[in-house]
Parts: C-alpha cells; sequence; structure tokens
C-alpha cells in the first residue's frame, strides 16, 4: 500500500472541506449580518441565549450518534456565537447606554475643567493605607530590595498570606499578582480556553465577564434580583452547566449588591459543582468587610478551588497594585506562566510594603466602613428607592423609580458634581439601577446623597 499517496489523498480532503467550512462560515457571518440589522431596527438586543441554545439543540439533534468530540462542537459554536455577538455590536450605531467607565472618565474631565466632583462611583476607600507601608518602602531601598523576584512572589510573603488562611495550604498553592484584578486574568486565560463556557452570577463586576470574552470564551450569565435578596437559585445554575462549562465565579461579600451568601448555599452550589468537576472562581477581596458571617472557598476543601484577595480595600492599598492567589499547585503553575510572561513579577519593594502590614497585624479599616454603610443606609431609606441592605463591601445597589431615566439622572448629578456608577455597567438587565459607594467621609457622603435625594425627587 502506497502510504505517501494516501496521506496526500487525505491532506487534499482536509484542504478541500477546510475550503467549504470558511466559506460556510462566510455564508453565516452574511445572514448574522441581516439578523443585526433587524434587530437595530426592532431595538431588540442582540444576544438572545433561547436562541443560541435552540441552534445548540438543532446541531446536537442532528449530529446525534455522530463520533465528533461534543466538547469540541460545543466549544465551536461558542467560538461562532460569541464572533456573532462582536460583530452585530460593532455594526449596531444605536447602542448608546452609558457604562461605569463613561462616568468616571466624565468625572475626570470636569475636574480637569475645575469643578468640584464627589465620587461615590468608585471603589477606592480616601483613607490612607497603614503607615508600616511607608517605612517599608524607605526601607526597600536601604536593604537592596529593589530587584526582580521570583514570578510567584517572595517567599516570605507568601508563608505570611498562608498564615492568613491557618497554614491550610503552604507557599506554592500562592501567587502574589499585580492587584486582584491580574489574578482574576491569570486564572481564566490560563485555566480555560477558547470555546470553554464560565458561569458568571449578576449583577457582578465586570473583569469577569471581560476576561473570558477577551480570550474568546463563553460567559453564561446567572441573573439574581432584588426581590429575591440577590440569592441564585441552584436550579439555574444546575440548567447552566454543559459538557464545555469549566469555571463558575463567586463573588461575595460581592461588588455591586453587598450580598453574602449563606453557607448552606454554597455548600449547595459547591456539590453541584463538585460534580461536574469545574473549576470555582471565589473573589473574596471585600472578605474583611463582612458585617455577617461569611466563610472563605478555603474552609469548604474544595480542590478545585481559586480563591483570589488583595491588599486594595483591605489596608486602602489600592496604588500599591498588589493582591494574591490560592489555588492548587497544578493550577498555580499554570498561573504563574501567565504572569511570568506579562511582568516578570510584582515590584519587589511593594511586595515588603505588603507583608509589612501582615506583619503588624494593621487595621483593616472595616469598623470605619460599617459607620459609613450604616449612615448611608438611613439616609437612602427616606428616597423613593428600592435597595438591599448590604451583608458586606462598600455599596449600596440602588433601584432608583422606574419613570426616571438612569442615563438622565446620572448626567444630571455629574452637573450637579457627583458620580455614581450605573448599573448597566455590572450587567445588562440593571439599567434601572446605580451603584453608590460609600468610600467618602461622612461630611461628604451627606453632601453627595443630598445631591441625589433631590434628583431623585426632582426637588
Amino acid at each position: 500500500m502506497n502510504y505517501n499517496k494516501e496521506l496526500e489523498n487525505l491532506r487534499e480532503d482536509i484542504r478541500s472541506l477546510t475550503g467549504e467550512i470558511v466559506d460556510l462560515v462566510d455564508r453565516r457571518m452574511d445572514l448574522v449580518r441581516k439578523v443585526g440589522e433587524i434587530k437595530s431596527k426592532l431595538n431588540i438586543q442582540v444576544e438572545d441565549v433561547n436562541v443560541e441554545q435552540e441552534i445548540r439543540d438543532h446541531v446536537f439533534r442532528f449530529r446525534n450518534g455522530s463520533q465528533t468530540n461534543r466538547v469540541l462542537v460545543g466549544r465551536l459554536l461558542n467560538l461562532l456565537f460569541s464572533e456573532s455577538k462582536r460583530f452585530q455590536l460593532n455594526n449596531n450605531q444605536t447602542t448608546d447606554s452609558i457604562n461605569h467607565m463613561m462616568v468616571f472618565l466624565r468625572a475626570k474631565e470636569l475636574e480637569r475643567k475645575g469643578k468640584k466632583i464627589i465620587h461615590l462611583e468608585v471603589g477606592e476607600p480616601d483613607y490612607m493605607p497603614p503607615i508600616a507601608t511607608k517605612h517599608a518602602l524607605m526601607k526597600s531601598y536601604d536593604t537592596k530590595h529593589v530587584k526582580y523576584t521570583e514570578t510567584q512572589g517572595i517567599p516570605i510573603l507568601r508563608n505570611a498570606i498562608a498564615k492568613l488562611y491557618h497554614n491550610k495550604l503552604s507557599a506554592e498553592e500562592i501567587i502574589v499578582t499585580p492587584g486582584a484584578r491580574f489574578a482574576i486574568f491569570s486564572a481564566i486565560s490560563s485555566l480555560l480556553t477558547a470555546g470553554d463556557e464560565i458561569i458568571i452570577l449578576e449583577p457582578a463586576w465586570p473583569a469577569y465577564k471581560e476576561c473570558a470574552e477577551y480570550i474568546g470564551a463563553k460567559p453564561v450569565i446567572i441573573k439574581t434580583q432584588l426581590q429575591n435578596g440577590w440569592v441564585p437559585k441552584l436550579e439555574q445554575i444546575k440548567n447552566a452547566i454543559t459538557n464545555n462549562t469549566k469555571m463558575l465565579v463567586l463573588n461575595y461579600p460581592n461588588n455591586p449588591t453587598g450580598k453574602i451568601l449563606e453557607e448552606r448555599i454554597v455548600a449547595e452550589i459547591i456539590d453541584v459543582v463538585r460534580r461536574h468537576n469545574i473549576i470555582l472562581l471565589s473573589d473574596e477581596v471585600y472578605s474583611d468587610y463582612a458585617y455577617c458571617k461569611f466563610k472563605s472557598l478555603i474552609d469548604y476543601n474544595y480542590d478545585e478551588g481559586v480563591i483570589v484577595s488583595s491588599f486594595s480595600k483591605n489596608y486602602s492599598m489600592t496604588g500599591y497594585r498588589i493582591g494574591y492567589a490560592l489555588s492548587n499547585k497544578e493550577n498555580i503553575k499554570k498561573m504563574n506562566k501567565v504572569q511570568a510572561l506579562a511582568i516578570t513579577s510584582v515590584a519587589e519593594p511593594i511586595q515588603y510594603a505588603a507583608l509589612s502590614v501582615l506583619k503588624k497585624k494593621s487595621q483593616h479599616f472595616s469598623k470605619i466602613m460599617k459607620k459609613r454603610l450604616d449612615f448611608v443606609k438611613e439616609e437612602l431609606s427616606s428616597m423613593p428607592i428600592d435597595f438591599y441592605s448590604p451583608d458586606g463591601a462598600m455599596y449600596f445597589f440602588v433601584r432608583v423609580a422606574k419613570s426616571n431615566s438612569v442615563s438622565t439622572i446620572i448626567e444630571k448629578l455629574l452637573e450637579m458634581g457627583v458620580a455614581v456608577s450605573p448599573g448597566v455597567g455590572f450587567g445588562s438587565s440593571y439599567h434601572d439601577f446605580v451603584r453608590i459607594s460609600a468610600c467618602q467621609k461622612l461630611k461628604v457622603l451627606r453632601q453627595g446623597l443630598n445631591i441625589i435625594e433631590s434628583v431623585i425627587s426632582g426637588k
């Protein structure tokens, strides 16, 4: 048998089929363009998960008994869906909804022009970091701690972080990152691949979705509701899981709602993801701002968990850009590769500054924030709005009267010197919400809230 000839014949078939696939993709994208034009005229949302599911069901019904790997087919479908969404969004000129970054940039622009702005849109505490960080940075020069370090972080810091978690893990299961945001990016980009699915409970900090979409993974959104106390339904999570589900994100205390899930509910979610061998990414950045019982993922003993935290909120070290992640050694190795490619290591002086607050057992400022949250709650209670009283974090996620346009409200507030975040920044379903940060002194909060009341009440 002439194997060389057979090989060439097979390669020719592959070339031909690949060309046919590309032609079919072109035809599909032309249909997508036409669908997008009609959606734009009808003012219909671009993404339709029900239609996607119908297509998915049709494909798997049609391919029933096929030898093609279902996971591979699922990835290909997700890539097609993501490309269709991107294509339609890029060609939809009617999309003009305001987002949180637009508000922040607008506020900064107004400040440059001399207008005083009360910043209630950002989660950045106004108080200074512990004084120990100043001394540590100055000492770093004298002790020559100003060089490259291990990509994973200096061992002494990783050991100190391990002690925070009662030494339930080793220094090899910890990576020090430039902020929690990069820990999340490296976890998603190293543990998922294009076409994989990641379940996100909304409202949610937008970085999870943005990181997933950046690498071509598909965010699967589960929406929680104010009237249900922002508690996700377990059946929704079960129904969202497919062969392509590789990760689920928990963020409690939650940004933006301040919700903390009951231990029983978290345990039920972990049971579900354990049965499907799904990675559980637990963003615990606000754990030191928990004002009811909070249990870290590490106490649930889930081997496929990734815990992310930071020094930014706990110690008001936002500008230092230092966070960390905990996971099993294999996951940390994968995340470490991403970090080595991107940044080499976190700056050595910054790592010693972080170490200084752990050694001194510095205050976490949680009492200050609790006082502010209580004050904001009292002020908001007299306004014509709906909100869930947060269990933690540093925000109120507020639903304003539906007769008002949130975009109009936000613009009026900016004109009057107050910046708040639009709810759509945390999920497309929350267009009638705004997020109010409590990261200012009581006097400043009072001024800002008085202006918010006057705008919402139409005074």
